[in-house]
């Protein structure tokens, strides 16, 4: 008798199949978790909570680095020194250069962001 060489291959694809759905609801469930804990961090009026370190993490750190060194955006570590609050403000909401216009942002979380950056000198 002669053994069947696409059986196991069969059972391996099958196995593969049923981890990535498995894996796929474990995923949804985690989104769903996070989203849950994200709606915690929002004040009263239904505005995210404007802690300046937290909305720089989320918004501007993948370009301009966790410690505002920079990267592909500029250095922000003196940013205060270079540019006004009104500047700051501006290049926030309307972006400059190769940076995007951040209007995902609420006015709190700006004003909030706007004042973090100028102290830095």
């Amino acid at each position: 008798m002669r053994k069947n060489p696409v059986i196991p291959y069969a059972i391996i694809a099958v196995v593969g199949i049923l981890t990535v759905i498995v894996l796929s609801f474990i995923g949804v469930s985690q989104r769903e978790d996070i989203a849950n804990e994200d709606g915690d961090h929002q004040t009263e009026e239904g505005e995210a909570s404007a802690e300046p370190d937290v909305i720089y993490e989320n918004n501007c750190a993948m370009c301009h680095g966790g410690d505002l060194s920079g990267g592909m955006g500029p250095d922000l570590t003196q940013v205060g020194a270079d540019l006004s609050e009104d500047e700051i403000n501006d290049i926030i909401l309307n972006g400059r250069g190769d940076m995007p216009a951040q209007s995902h942002l609420s006015e709190g979380e700006v004003s909030s962001l706007v004042e973090w950056l100028s102290e830095h000198q």
